[in-house]
């Protein structure tokens, strides 16, 4: 491996940092995009039976805002539990928008690198080859460990850059698409949760029942 770093030259430099650059990011959003952490289980049954008791006081709304981005998006309806249904759906949103935004961090850096992964080599090729070009011009063609080193670099270069990339892309895609999955779950639980705070709806349900 260090050969090739070696072969590729100076261009190597920041593909290898953007290799770690994208390592690290891939490892923070694994982390931070658990499905324990983001969407714990039992939570929004746990918080449609404290609404259901009127068990809610303030401390005990910040509390579930401060334990998942699940939480805070009930705990951002709570918080407007008493008004009309279409405002607590606002405030979800707006709130969903930002948990949304959070989620995504870093996802834009790991996208450029991706993107510029394939540059950065194809920069690498080009200036392995300005290098073959000028030692056929000072050696003539008969240097073949000149030429042989220019091609070398070149294709280096290149493969590094994909190498670079192709994770990046992936895993850029793969979280958004994971992001994608918790933010349809979570706008499942806060409907629910809205369903369970309505006034209309614990009215409806013991007529129906007497019904």
């Amino acid at each position: 491996m260090l050969e090739l770093v070696k072969a590729g030259g100076w261009p190597m430099i920041p593909l290898l940092l953007l290799s770690a650059l994208a390592l690290a990011i891939i490892v923070e959003r694994f982390w931070a995009l658990r499905r324990t952490a983001v969407l714990p289980p039992g939570l929004g049954q746990e918080v449609r039976v404290w609404a259901a008791r009127g068990a809610l006081d303030p401390a005990h709304i910040e509390s579930l805002r401060n334990t998942a981005p699940l939480g805070a998006l009930l705990a951002a309806a709570l918080d407007v539990r008493n008004r009309p249904r279409d405002e607590i759906r606002e405030r979800v949103e707006d709130v969903g928008r930002h948990i949304a935004f959070r989620m995504e961090r870093y996802l834009n850096a790991l996208g450029t690198i991706a993107a510029a992964g394939p540059l950065l080599g194809l920069f690498g090729t080009v200036v392995g080859m300005i290098q073959m070009f000028l030692g056929v011009m000072d050696h003539g063609v008969g240097d073949v460990n000149q030429l042989a080193g220019g091609i070398g670099k070149a294709l280096v270069c290149a493969a590094a850059g994909m190498v670079v990339a192709i994770p990046a892309l992936m895993f850029h895609r793969h979280f958004r698409a994971r992001i994608d999955g918790y933010i349809v779950q979570m706008e499942h639980e806060a409907i629910a949760l809205m369903d369970a705070i309505d006034p209309r709806s614990r009215q409806t349900a013991p007529a129906a029942a007497q019904g």
